[in-house]
């Protein structure tokens, strides 16, 4: 039996899986580490954690497998997007990253727009300048930082800078470039335009390539600290919501994907470049050649339940604090929920938005807080379903994963709120399984990603719509959709008081 393996470096640990050709996963290796967070706004970590922490990892996993070491052919990546690690002329790092989800760069996002235009960015980029995104942070260090700038070589992302250090090659691959705000995403390059509008040299961005590309083998320092055979071949892989596309079989037209973790993300495929949604969405390359996907994404999703279960009920299981929720009808007798606790992105992309508990009677009790939490975390999902629909997109049929999928109750509703089939995965490995099929696809174990998927991805279970609830769930969406423009200027005001 032959093995690949993905690395999937998230935000707050590398999470690895060995899987076999048949699609299991046969061993799975987890290591944490820190965030960094100087003051409120700023997220960093060291890139030396990140190759810390996964040769750690790769090592456990070689000792604990029991085959020859050679049947390990690959490996590839999934990565936290848009985090800026910065290289001198040495390839030495500079300064910690800055991560996706570090909000300092305001000020920067604005200088795009007054340099760019929200227009011509959107056209050229297909997305709008957020905090979030790599070049304003570019621009945060070439403001505040200029010593540090003047010595930066070369920018990469995340995962991509863990890849060098495991092949010593510098690329870059189409899906994370699309989050950088500085590749046209429609010709696959880097623009030369927006380059030039604000001086960063084309030299400065690593060659682009395709996900599933060989860039060559580990090291031989590298296999001899992990124990993988130096003929491992290396894999550029893909952006952690790319790789969890993949992973989840969305790679046709009309596949669209629901995944709830802290952050929730609604992904639908794409096979046009030349769509426009105005930047109500995220538009980025997929990691399957020459396709793209859309994504509206919610900022606490599943940590807005995490939340009030913490804060209302921290020594209950969350099996036991959701027990009574399949008792309440759709609609949380009359209570609603935003899930703007720390702000919203889609379709409201607003730092300043705080959450709300809309409808509160004397009647409810804390099943019904939670029904209605839950409710609210999928009415905000639905805003970016509902932006995909106005603007042509058939979705019937919607793959969830993450903690949504965990509860039979959450995923009936997402079937109603949704109004579409919802389907549950055998195996929910999400990015991690992406990154592993870049690597049998490269390694040529399928012809295609599309073939790999049908081997690889099951379903375990379908939920379909039930029609009294959806008919109630669309009158209440409405409500739900006036609950933003009413407390904007509350939440505005209330900024001040926040500590």
């Amino acid at each position: 039996m032959k093995y690949v393996i993905g690395v999937d470096l998230g935000t707050s640990a590398v999470k690895i899986l060995l899987v076999n050709q048949l699609g299991e996963v046969c061993q799975e290796v987890s290591k944490p580490y820190p965030l960094i967070i100087e003051k409120s706004g700023y997220s960093e970590q060291d890139p030396e954690e990140w190759v810390e922490k996964t040769t750690e990892g790769l090592a456990e996993l070689v000792q604990q497998f029991d085959g020859d070491i050679r049947d390990i052919e690959g490996i590839s990546f999934s990565g936290q997007m848009h985090g800026l690690v910065l290289l001198d002329e040495g390839n030495n790092v500079l300064r910690n990253a800055i991560l996706w989800n570090d909000t300092r760069t305001t000020n920067q996002c604005q200088e795009i727009y007054d340099a760019v235009g929200k227009k011509r960015l959107l056209d050229v980029t297909k997305n709008p300048a957020l905090e979030g995104f790599t070049l304003p942070k570019i621009l945060w260090v070439k403001e505040q930082e200029p010593d540090i700038f003047e010595r930066a070589h070369v920018f990469m992302l995340p995962k991509d800078y863990l890849r060098y250090r495991m092949t010593g090659n510098i690329h870059m691959e189409y899906s994370d470039a699309a989050g950088t705000l500085m590749l046209n995403v429609a010709k696959r390059e880097w623009s030369e335009e927006i380059l030039k509008v604000f001086g960063i040299s084309a030299d400065f961005c690593p060659p682009l390539i395709e996900s599933h590309a060989c860039v060559g083998t580990i090291t031989a320092e590298f296999a001899r600290t992990t124990g993988l055979s130096e003929a491992t071949k290396v894999f550029a892989g893909g952006a952690d919501n790319a790789c969890g596309a993949i992973g989840s079989g969305i790679l046709s037209e009309g596949k669209t994907l629901s995944s709830i973790g802290t952050s929730g993300v609604v992904l639908s495929y794409e096979e046009r470049s030349d769509l426009d949604f105005e930047g109500k969405v995220h538009y980025f390359n997929h990691g399957e050649e020459n396709a793209y996907y859309t994504m509206g994404v919610t900022l606490a999703a599943g940590f807005s339940l995490s939340w009030f279960k913490e804060t209302f009920a921290n020594q209950e299981a969350f099996d036991q604090f959701l027990e009574g929720v399949g008792s309440v009808p759709a609609g949380s007798n009359g209570l609603l929920f935003t899930p703007y606790i720390v702000g919203e992105r889609t379709p409201h992309a607003d730092s300043n938005i705080r959450g709300s508990f809309v409808g509160i009677d004397a009647s409810h009790e804390r099943k019904h807080f939670a029904r209605a939490v839950l409710e609210g975390i999928t009415f905000s999902l639905n805003e970016s379903i509902e932006i995909f629909r106005k603007n042509g997109k058939a979705i019937d049929t919607i793959v969830s994963i993450g903690g949504g999928a965990k509860n039979e109750t959450w995923l009936q509703m997402q079937a109603d709120i949704f109004d579409a089939k919802i389907e549950k995965l055998t195996s929910e490995q999400g990015p991690g399984m992406g990154a592993a099929m870049l690597a049998a696809y490269g390694c040529g174990w399928f012809p295609s990603l599309k073939e790999c998927a049908k081997e690889f991805i099951k379903t375990s279970k379908t939920y379909y719509p039930i029609k009294e609830n959806v008919e109630t769930y669309k009158k209440l969406f409405a409500i739900y959709q006036q609950v933003y423009a009413q407390t904007k200027l509350l939440n505005d005001q209330l900024s001040e008081f926040r500590k």
